[in-house]
């Protein structure tokens, strides 16, 4: 039989994996940043001038508190003696981090400076130190900050130019706080729900996350990175991190070479080929090689065969932790040796200097070739110019005037806004009058934490106290919307506990509609590693107290993964799926629940409807027949909206292409309802018959449209060869000619490849 599919009469079409087809993308140049070939001969005579010392240096990454004095009691402050060391003596060539709450712009000022000042004035090569910071969603590390949805929030509002535009206002807002270099996108796929980072992803899909990335690099970096408001992507956490058997945040993956080739790696590269400047390496390990020991990943895939041009830089306390923690090396030594072959440029110690030590000792006893070396610190070397630190590395002040601008909180609310998700409306309850009397219940209803999740002036997130004062909760939104008077507000529970379950019922009773806000409390990474995705008992108990008062139920909810509600999906009569739209998250919810807002998202993950029945979209026939039965919650790309689209005249422009050739496919979109409305257009490829199992469908096109009541628009689609590849039984990218059929809405149509 497998003789047989082997040599079947449809001709196979190799492709290389670095085809300029794949997803249908052009190949896009490195981003242009001025004079290259002079960028590189600074760097060689640079090279030229180092000693292994201030070489080894600048490959060393070290956390502010090794430089500050701090006390749990006390907010951070340098120590100019513990500088001056690390710069002056052990030639350390970036820091990174914040240790309390996030910076005001000006004291983020006083810090880059004072950095400066010794790496510019007091070395001898004048080498700028390139500082780092987590920017998840907006500059959250930097106080009063335009905070935006998580980015899982920005892959529900399937609108790639938001998506830019939010980059371009975090490089902006990062640069004017003094800082030249963020640790993001995570261009991770979400497809273990149960894996705490999901939230920083762009969710389950290949085509969503990859076009989402690099939109988001595009507006981050632009066209010339050295502009003063520009800074430097790293796309993490190269790869395969997002996937662990287990759910749990730095826990072990199992993931084939062809599921790494067709899911795993593709948003990487697209990443790569929009010109990102730095890459993290995945923290955990697949197949039993941790990222930080994987030469093939780190070289000769993301180095020689895509000729990635920037550095590579380890994740926190990585490369000791293949000693310490994953038992691969035999001592640190071996450990640094291990990962510094393998493709590490830059080691994020993060609190000592040991990488430095033992780096120069393994380079002076011939372990480690000079050549490794220097390859490593002219990546760095490079980045750093094309950032412009060797002209400037200083903040520039001017950009203070530009910070947290009413145009970037108007962008903001709008993405907030397009990040919710309306999945039931029973009897078009929503969009509440105004005139009625609400009760405001549930854990999430009256925390800015739980609008947001961590990286959120804090590492967790997590401590309402130092939350901005002028952003609405969920519950203030809604009293500013409808006035206090006519808001009742009774937690009910906290997220694991019941609190005044009966006094929320009489409330309930009371009330004309329930705006019932539960999900998850603010976590990032480990802390947030959970056993069950079903969501916690007292909620569920909150719930079904108050759904018998009879009053309709508008359920929102705030998590940053799709916590499993099934028991309380039916007696919701609304139900808005927010995740963590960020710090307009309160304002925007009021407006769709009022009407002042239509609601335009898609879901950008599978949502289950069982803890142990977990999809993603893109299923094979086998998981939905023999017994098997594809039954989430509700399913990518589902959304609601408080109009209604009808779609028509699918047409495809050729019924035959070979190889060569893109055929264009184009529908008519009317807005068949009352109210204004943007809907979300999705192109879904089928292969019908291929020498692997394929899935039903593949998301390969999607645009978002605004349509008027009565208005019709056509929407059309350029589908080009590369979008019909997959990754064969040999593990290299093919296309087979063959019959494929274009999926919009409830329409197809079909056409044959030669």
């Amino acid at each position: 039989m497998l003789m047989q599919v082997l040599n079947k009469t449809r001709c196979l079409i190799i492709l290389c994996l670095a085809s300029n087809f794949l997803f249908g993308f052009s190949n896009r140049a490195y981003a242009k940043r001025g004079d290259e070939k002079a960028i590189d001969g600074k760097v060689r005579q640079l090279l030229s001038k180092m000693t292994l010392e201030e070489k080894i240096g600048q490959m060393t990454q070290i956390n502010i508190l090794v430089v500050s004095n701090k006390t749990s009691s006390q907010r951070n402050q340098l120590n100019a003696e513990k500088l001056r060391e690390a710069i002056v003596k052990y030639h350390v060539g970036s820091i990174l981090n914040v240790n309390d709450t996030a910076y005001s712009i000006n004291y983020w000022h006083s810090v880059i400076k004072e950095i400066e000042d010794v790496a510019t004035k007091q070395t001898r090569l004048k080498i700028p130190v390139i500082y780092g910071i987590d920017a998840i969603h907006g500059a959250n590390y930097t106080k009063d900050a335009t905070v935006f949805p998580q980015p899982i929030n920005m892959a529900a509002t399937f609108n790639p130019e938001l998506v830019k535009r939010e980059g371009e206002i975090t490089a902006l807002e990062v640069r004017a706080s003094g800082m030249p270099w963020i640790f993001y996108p995570v261009m991770d796929l979400g497809r273990q729900p149960l894996w705490p980072r999901l939230y920083e992803t762009f969710g389950e899909d290949v085509y969503l996350a990859s076009t989402m990335g690099k939109e988001y690099i595009e507006g981050v970096q632009g066209n010339d990175i050295g502009s003063p408001d520009k800074v430097a992507v790293c796309l993490k956490h190269f790869a395969g991190y997002s996937f662990p058997l287990d759910g749990k945040d730095r826990t072990p993956a199992w993931i084939p070479e062809r599921m790494m080739k067709e899911y795993f790696l593709p948003p990487f590269h697209e990443g790569v080929k929009a010109g990102a400047m730095t890459v993290m390496v995945n923290s955990s390990e697949v197949n039993g090689i941790p990222g930080h020991s994987n030469y093939h990943l780190l070289t000769e895939v993301l180095k020689n065969k895509w000729k990635f041009k920037g550095f590579v830089v380890s994740d926190w306390q990585d490369i000791e932790r293949l000693y310490t923690r994953d038992k691969v090396a035999s001592s640190p030594e071996e450990a640094v040796k291990m990962a510094v072959i393998a493709g590490v440029d830059m080691s994020m110690v993060p609190s000592d200097f040991s990488f430095y030590n033992i780096l120069l000792k393994l380079v002076k006893e011939g372990q480690v070739p000079m050549r490794r070396i220097n390859d490593a610190v002219g990546r760095i070397l490079k980045v750093k110019y094309e950032l412009g630190l060797f002209d400037n590395s200083y903040p520039d002040e001017k950009l203070e005037s530009r910070f947290a601008s009413p145009s970037s909180e108007k962008t903001n609310l709008q993405a907030s806004e397009e990040s919710i998700t309306l999945v039931k409306n029973d009897g078009n309850i929503l969009p509440l009058k105004r005139n009625i009397k609400v009760l405001v219940t549930g854990p999430a209803a009256d925390k800015l934490s739980c609008l947001n999740g961590g990286w959120t002036i804090t590492w967790q997130g997590d401590d309402d106290s130092v939350y901005p004062k002028d952003k609405p909760t969920v519950l203030e939104a809604i009293q500013q919307k409808i006035g206090e008077d006519n808001v009742m507000f009774i937690p009910g529970a906290t997220f694991d506990s019941l609190l005044d379950v009966n006094a929320a019922v009489a409330a309930a009773e009371k009330a004309d509609a329930v705006v019932l806000c539960l999900g998850e409390k603010a976590y990032a990474e480990t802390p947030g590693n959970i056993d069950d995705l079903s969501l916690d008992d007292a909620q569920i108990k909150l719930a079904r107290a108050v759904m018998p008062a009879g009053k309709p139920v508008v359920l929102v909810m705030l998590e940053g993964r799709p916590r499993v509600i099934n028991k309380i999906v039916e007696g919701s009569k609304a139900i808005l799926i927010g995740f963590l739209p960020g710090m307009e998250g309160g304002r925007a919810f009021a407006n769709i629940i009022f009407g002042d807002a239509n609601p335009s998202a898609k879901l950008p993950v599978t949502y289950p409807r069982f803890p142990n029945a977990l999809y993603h979209y893109d299923y094979t026939p086998m998981e939905d027949e023999d017994g098997n039965s594809y039954n989430p919650q509700w399913d990518f790309g589902f959304g609601l909206s408080y109009t209604t689209f009808n779609y028509s005249d699918l047409t495809l422009d050729k019924g035959k292409i070979n190889r060569r050739e893109s055929i264009t496919a184009s529908v008519k979109v009317t807005n068949t309802g009352k109210a204004a409305g943007k809907e979300v257009v999705q192109l879904y490829i089928r292969d019908l018959y291929a020498s692997i199992e394929l899935p039903e469908k593949r998301l390969e096109g999607f645009d978002k449209i605004f349509l008027e009541p009565g208005e019709t628009k056509q929407v059309k689609f350029v589908i080009k060869p590369g979008q019909l590849s997959f990754i064969g039984r040999d593990n290299k990218r093919i296309i087979e000619p063959g019959k494929f059929k274009v999926m919009i809405s409830n329409l197809s149509q079909e056409f044959v490849l030669e």
